[in-house]
């Protein structure tokens, strides 16, 4: 399998990692001085975006290597990295939803509260800003690509600008409620963070069941694969792709081919042509991880197939 990605998938990838990092930072210093937990939560929740994309793409050098290599097999991607860290980041992960949400109900049953400085609000909203422009970019570079991880940024961003929305609106209100002196204005601040506290912890568990279970298999659209079908017909000795089917898992996409050959050639030479195209996808796309291949001779079916064993037929045919 080939488990390099290109250069600039790396850069895309990592600049998404490095903005979840610096986001975190930002909103956690900035929510921690102006003493609003809605945005301490939306900085914990950036955090756990990059602890998840973390456990993604840092493999196991020490183990999956020397597999590799001795095996000399094909290997699935998810066998290729142990669920051990992505473990770790998920119980880490729950452990800050749950302190954020025991830190909101406290702080909503002592009734002793504050509106949060407005730097809170300018820096939900900057960052509201600076991640779409970042989900843009890494959008349409995997979209362009065509191996289907674009759909699973977009999932990801969904639930990521939920929680922005979520602490922008509570934070938005509990500032009017300290400027206009409304005092139940002012609850709305830690119910955002009790909210936010609720999709951290169901971040961590998703991550913990992804991790646990491995990632489902996910069908790509069929517009999606007509890529891969491009280049098998490319190769030379394949008449037709009879069925190609592209599984999602991770990173990584899985495919299930069948190409009809010409039914006069040999058992090796059929091998052959199916071993080019298996390379030839694993090449030209860094993405795809195993390949299946199912060779099948060539049916030209009727009426052409009543013609071509006319000629293979021995018995004349017009009337003595």
């Amino acid at each position: 399998m080939n488990d390099k990605q290109s250069p600039q998938s790396e850069t895309v990838t990592w600049t998404g990692v490095a903005s979840d990092i610096a986001l975190a930072l930002a909103k956690g210093s900035v929510g921690y001085l102006s003493g609003s937990k809605a945005l301490v939560g939306d900085a914990l929740y950036s955090g756990s975006d990059a602890a998840a994309k973390l456990a993604e793409i840092l493999p196991l050098p020490w183990r999956t290597g020397q597999n590799q290599k001795r095996r000399g097999v094909l290997r699935t991607p998810q066998s290729s990295k142990e669920p051990l860290l992505p473990i770790l980041f998920s119980v880490l992960i729950l452990m800050g939803g749950l302190q954020i949400a025991f830190s909101a109900i406290r702080d909503l049953t002592r009734g002793h509260l504050s509106a949060p400085g407005q730097a809170a609000l300018v820096t939900v909203l900057a960052s509201i800003i600076f991640k779409e422009a970042i989900f843009q970019y890494q959008y349409r570079y995997f979209k362009k690509k065509g191996d289907g991880s674009h759909a699973a940024y977009a999932d990801s961003h969904r639930f990521s600008l939920y929680t922005s929305i979520t602490v922008f609106t509570g934070t938005s209100l509990a500032i009017a409620g300290g400027t206009f002196h409304w005092h139940p204005l002012l609850y709305m601040d830690p119910i955002a963070a009790l909210l936010t506290g609720c999709f951290i912890i169901r971040k961590g568990y998703s991550l913990v069941t992804a991790s646990v279970n491995g990632k489902k298999l996910q069908e790509l659209p069929s517009e999606e694969a007509a890529s891969f079908i491009e280049t098998v017909q490319r190769v030379h000795g394949v008449i037709r792709v009879e069925y190609l089917q592209a599984l999602e898992q991770g990173r990584y996409v899985n495919l299930q081919v069948k190409i009809s050959v010409n039914p006069r050639i040999t058992v090796m030479e059929a091998q052959d042509i199916s071993e080019c195209a298996r390379k030839l996808l694993q090449h030209r796309f860094v993405h795809v991880g195993e390949v299946h291949m199912d060779v099948v001779p060539y049916d030209p079916g009727y009426p052409y197939k009543s013609n071509q064993e006319l000629v293979d037929n021995d018995i004349p045919t017009l009337l003595q």
